[in-house]
């Protein structure tokens, strides 16, 4: 090994020389850059090789390059890059080979070797890499698309950018990204040859016997792409998702004509194509003298929705489904929530929204997180959120969010029977969130407006825990949760309310957005601090997850505005 390592070094002395000799380091980084540099050597030929002593070795080879880019710019020197740089970056190359040899399996390994090249290798080299790590991970579509893309951008070749695309589908026929790459790369390629073709034509160059094909400036070749991927993908989003790379384009005009008639013709079962459709509407030219005031520009934007919802009714008729009302009802609501200073726009758009929600409601096809937003619509009348929100747990008896909303809009009112609707919650939802109901429903009964329900729903939630798990639970449900202070009490202590909704956040506090929400509406009521809202807000932001930040957020936004 010993051996091995001296050789090693010695093959280093010319380039280290004319480092020295033209000035860009000393003579005593020399010798530090020595020693360092047979330390890490002798890493990288022990019996039992370790990952992080190549990436440790690499990282300072290129440390070393880096250096002497920034001092040749000082010095301004820039010659001897044949004896100085290119060994440098040889070896790199080289150790980043057997690193990759060694752990094949590490895509992030070849990634880095990918990256090091396009800085400071040659393209060729690039092209290598990919093919060394596509041959082993051809199970990849991204490395696939990473690769074309490279071969596109980099090397400037559209053909082995096609060959590699046309490999990938081997492999991943019926892989959407891997089309919808290949489409964009038909038409990047079409854009740059008419570019090409009009700069010649403008400095009226002789171009012989060559031909720009007319095909190719067409994009034919991409409506090729699209007709085979229509073929194998029969999905009305991915044909939606071709249409709009097609329309980055100025030159594409008959093809997505072609596309727009193949998704009306053969997708009018998917709420997709709806849904696009409609929308399309929304970009349709308006009436120019009527934009030159805020009144005709909010009566054109309302003709625009209005046709919009004529798409969505006309699609209604074909498929009524969960689908096609979710999607109706997501553009009314996106439409809602848009400023505009013309109240008149503003009540259409409620009023829009309030009648596609009663009439999903009539087909049984609301989707459970729809009702909330309803119910927030419509706070203003108590009775009729309540019956709404009844209505949300008939169709939806399992779901602990449509019972905690039921159980909040019943507590203000006299006449329900919160101990019989209570026990109707627990009855349907399942046994592992319990607990979280018994929070929710508790939270909500300690600040309630009727002293009745208040007293009912503790009473009832401290029976309940006898009744499932003896005195033991009752008592610990009562240590825990609630105070001798707290139960008793006309008028609640924040502190302690604020304890309880902390309690709650520890253990529900990264997917129930409700929770976060009721806390905030607690402190913004006659005993909060609405100052803590913000910190609040902020909080639940940071530990949400997934879609429970979306409908955080959303419910949010409705709050700030008043509903």
């Amino acid at each position: 090994m010993a051996e091995i390592v001296q050789r090693r070094i010695e093959e280093r002395i010319p380039e280290l020389e004319q480092l020295e000799r033209v000035g860009l380091f000393t003579r005593k980084e020399v010798k530090c850059i020595i020693k360092r540099v047979t330390a890490l050597e002798y890493k990288l030929h022990r019996l039992i090789l370790n990952k992080e002593d190549f990436t440790a070795y690499v990282q300072y080879e290129i440390n070393i390059l880096e250096l002497i880019k920034k001092r040749r710019a000082h010095i301004h020197y820039q010659f001897k890059r044949e004896e100085i740089e290119h060994p440098i970056i040889h070896r790199i190359n080289s150790v980043f080979r057997r690193a990759t040899n060694k752990w094949k399996d590490d895509v992030q390994l070849w990634l880095s070797h990918v990256a090091f090249c396009k800085k400071w290798a040659t393209k060729s080299q690039i092209s290598k890499v990919f093919s060394s790590m596509l041959a082993i991970h051809p199970d990849k579509p991204a490395l696939w698309i990473l690769a074309a893309k490279s071969e596109m951008e980099d090397r400037n070749s559209s053909e082995s950018a096609r060959h590699l695309f046309l490999r990938a589908l081997r492999f991943h026929p019926n892989n959407q990204k891997v089309y919808q790459e290949y489409f964009r790369m038909e038409l990047l390629h079409c854009e740059k040859l008419r570019k090409q073709k009009m700069e010649l034509e403008k400095a009226e160059m002789d171009l012989g016997d060559y031909e720009f094909s007319p095909e190719i400036l067409s994009a034919k070749l991409a409506a090729v792409v699209y007709k085979d991927a229509a073929e194998k993908i029969k999905e009305a989003k991915f044909v939606i998702s071709l249409l709009y790379i097609a329309a980055i384009f100025d030159f594409t005009q008959d093809l997505q004509e072609l596309i727009l008639q193949d998704l009306q013709g053969n997708y009018t079962e998917d709420s997709f194509t709806w849904d696009f459709m409609a929308k399309r509407e929304l970009d349709a030219p308006g009436a120019g003298e009527e934009l030159q005031t805020v009144k005709g520009r909010a009566s054109d934007i309302n003709r625009r929705e209005e046709r919009c919802c004529q798409v969505y009714e006309e699609g209604l008729k074909t498929i009524n489904t969960e689908p096609m009302w979710t999607c109706y009802l997501a553009f009314c609501l996106e439409r809602l929530k848009r400023k505009t200073n013309v109240q008149e726009l503003k009540e259409k758009r409620q009023a829009r929204l309030l009648g596609v929600f009663r009439r999903a409601h009539d087909c049984s096809l609301l989707k459970e997180e729809y009702y909330k937003i309803w119910i927030l619509l419509e706070s203003g009348d108590h009775e009729g959120a309540a019956s709404m929100a009844r209505a949300a747990t008939e169709r939806y008896s399992q779901s602990l969010a449509a019972w905690s909303l039921c159980l909040q809009m019943s507590m203000q009112l006299e006449s329900v029977d919160m101990s019989k609707l209570f026990q109707d919650a627990l009855s349907h939802v399942n046994p592992k969130v319990h607990r979280a109901l018994r929070y929710k429903a508790s939270a909500r009964a300690l600040l309630s407006a009727v002293p009745a329900v208040s007293m009912e729903m503790k009473e009832r939630y401290l029976d309940w825990s006898y009744s499932t798990g003896g005195y033991k639970k009752a008592r610990k449900t009562f240590k825990s949760c609630l105070s001798p202070r707290f139960l008793f009490q006309d008028t609640p202590k924040m502190n302690n309310l604020r304890g309880y909704y902390e309690r709650a956040l520890q253990e529900f506090g990264t997917y129930d957005d409700d929770l976060w929400l009721q806390y905030i509406q607690e402190e913004l009521g006659p005993f909060g601090q609405p100052e803590n809202c913000s910190k609040i807000h902020w909080r639940a932001i940071k530990f949400l997850e997934g879609e429970s930040v979306e409908r955080f957020i959303s419910k949010y936004t409705l709050l700030q505005t008043g509903h």
